[in-house]
């Protein structure tokens, strides 16, 4: 029987840009063992794996592969590990971005990235509250209504594959995906108070009990 007290182990890719240190924090404070880590052996050996980011796609995807943890990155985000992509971090998961054209993403994700509509303002820097579209462990323990922290200037689209929530700006905008053991937010659950730490705290649980997402 898994230990309800134990901390798993969750390997936060440490490829030097932003404030990665936020992500590992609240995963600690929601019971992870949360590391920083670019060693590709606690990577593999890891409960699971957690991709942040801020910032442009271009300059992210670089540093990535300039890391040389864009390959653990796939390897991670489609296996059967729990994964979760956070901000930039989910946009990566895609083909590619409009903001960074002939920069390829890590193709996890069908589709490219657009920038929000020109009829609000730019980057989306605020609460917005979520329309959780389909059911989904990441949310399974959140009351509605659900108001989550973004900042960001481009999104996959509302429609694309794998969406479980969307969120109003200038139109739908896609706010978390879901595909088997993978999620990812556009938002930040590390900002969004504790509405954000029980969405943290359900995907803890599952890195904890090896359940299936």
């Amino acid at each position: 029987m898994t230990d309800p007290d134990s901390r798993p182990l969750i390997a936060v890719l440490d490829y030097g840009i932003g404030n990665l240190r936020s992500a590992q924090k609240a995963l600690q404070h929601v019971g992870a063992d949360a590391r920083l880590t670019a060693d590709a052996g606690l990577i593999r050996d890891a409960d699971a794996v957690v991709l942040p980011g801020v910032g442009a796609f271009g300059a992210c995807m670089k540093a990535l592969r300039s890391s040389g943890l864009d390959e653990l990155a796939i390897e991670s985000a489609t296996g059967n590990r729990p994964f979760l992509g956070i901000c930039v971090g989910m946009q990566l998961l895609y083909e590619g971005s409009d903001e960074s054209p002939g920069v390829a993403g890590l193709g996890v994700l069908p589709g490219v990235l657009r920038l929000l509509p020109d009829t609000v303002k730019r980057p989306q820097m605020q609460w917005n509250r979520l329309s959780v579209d389909r059911p989904s462990a990441l949310f399974s323990t959140v009351d509605d209504p659900v108001w989550v922290y973004f900042v960001h200037s481009y999104a996959a689209d509302a429609d694309a594959p794998f969406v479980v929530a969307t969120c109003e700006y200038g139109g739908p905008v896609a706010a978390a995906v879901e595909r088997g053991s993978l999620w990812a937010t556009q938002f930040h659950p590390e900002k969004s108070g504790g509405t954000g730490l029980e969405m943290l705290g359900a995907f803890v649980d599952v890195a904890r009990t090896g359940a299936a997402v």
